[in-house]
């Protein structure tokens, strides 16, 4: 079954580097969109980088087309142009300027090619921080992200490129409002998504619970739950997640862990009454679940409707039954590996996005993508 290419025909052209831009471009390349990642001589940089920075080009790459260009020698430049003459988007994350200064900002471009919607995805939009430099671990903790992730005193950045990737998904969403808007005025326009906002935006829960409540946020190993039973709990071998979120779920939960002490004392039949009496009652759950395996404690909540959940790890995905259902797709690297990597986390017309690729060599399109301009 062939994956489907919702946006087969537009022509997407990105200059971009680390995450943010070129998980944007992923994005349009796995919905089927022509994507060309456009890299300096030699290759993007972020090819190299080690450590945590190791995956950032495999999973945010693929689908693409490369060329290398000086964009400041004059070739290089009259071949962007000419690119950005035929594209329907234009993704790009530089320091702000940056493509202005080369004559590939918004106004020079639409001038030539009115249609273009210029997607620029910076740390900061329009104000008083706007040429501050950011990086996604600088908008966590500037943006409380950070704050609510670790303990009291102790700001943890989130355990992966969160908002990177989510400020591109806020581009593509701003690109796709774009062209749906060109299709009624027939111009593009210049959009915008950014780290610290996207950063305020995922906040903005704990920013309406101070306004509901009138009692600031505490960061979340510290809070005060919404339900009694929301926790991590060790077994006899590996901890799992159990969730208890509705009164109806409570009876349940008691009824398959033999808790007929607890299900009997009336004063805890609701969800408001158990949270207050949270302090009383964990140790018994805590006590009863950990004379269990994990997989006996899953063998009970398995089909209960009970929210649940093993504690994976990164490389426990590879092997996860669920993501082999066409949540992982093939991809040679450039060495000649292959490996599985997330497919885009959506199906359209009940058909899963995935399909297999190879990430592209450094210029390895520069002949084929040349005669498109010739």
């Amino acid at each position: 079954m062939s994956a489907p290419q919702p946006l087969a025909g537009l022509k997407v052209i990105e200059f971009t580097h680390m995450v943010m831009g070129p998980a944007a471009g992923a994005m349009f390349a796995a919905l089927g969109a022509d994507v060309v990642r456009v890299e300096p001589l030699g290759g993007d940089h972020t090819r190299n980088l080690m450590g945590s920075g190791a995956g950032y080009f495999p999973m945010y790459n693929r689908h693409k087309k490369s060329i290398c260009l000086d964009l400041k020698a004059k070739d290089g430049l009259a071949t962007a142009n000419a690119l950005v003459g035929e594209a329907d988007i234009l993704i790009e994350n530089f320091r702000p300027g940056a493509l202005d200064r080369l004559g590939l900002g918004y106004e020079a471009l639409a001038a030539v090619n009115p249609r273009l919607v210029y997607c620029s995805l910076k740390g900061f939009l329009p104000g008083p921080y706007e040429n501050r430099t950011a990086l996604d671990e600088v908008a966590q903790m500037m943006g409380g992200l950070a704050y609510m992730t670790g303990p009291p005193g102790r700001p943890l950045r989130a355990g992966s490129s969160v908002i990177d990737v989510t400020g591109g998904m806020f581009g593509v969403i701003a690109v796709l409002a774009a062209i749906e808007e060109r299709h009624r005025t027939g111009r593009g326009q210049k959009v915008q998504a950014s780290l610290f906002e996207t950063t305020a935006y995922l906040v903005g829960q704990h920013m309406a619970q101070l306004a509901v409540t009138g009692k600031a946020a505490a960061p979340m190993p510290a809070r005060v739950s919404a339900w009694a039973i929301y926790d991590v709990f060790e077994t006899k071998d590996e901890p799992v997640f159990i969730g208890v979120v509705t009164d109806a779920l409570w009876q349940k939960f008691c009824a398959l862990f033999q808790l007929d002490a607890l299900w009997a004392d009336e004063g805890l039949r609701r969800n408001n009454d158990r949270v207050m009496a949270r302090d009383r009652i964990l140790p018994e759950i805590r006590a009863l679940v950990g004379s269990f395996t994990r997989e006996e404690v899953i063998a009970r909540l398995e089909g209960s409707g009970l929210p649940f959940a093993p504690i994976g790890r990164p490389e426990d995905m590879f092997d996860d039954p669920q993501l082999a259902e066409g949540g992982l797709e093939a991809v040679t690297l450039p060495d000649g590996r292959e490996t599985r990597l997330p497919a885009l986390p959506i199906e359209m017309d009940g058909k899963r996005l995935g399909r297999a690729s190879a990430l592209p060599i450094p210029g390895a399109d520069d002949a084929t993508i040349r005669s498109r301009t010739a």
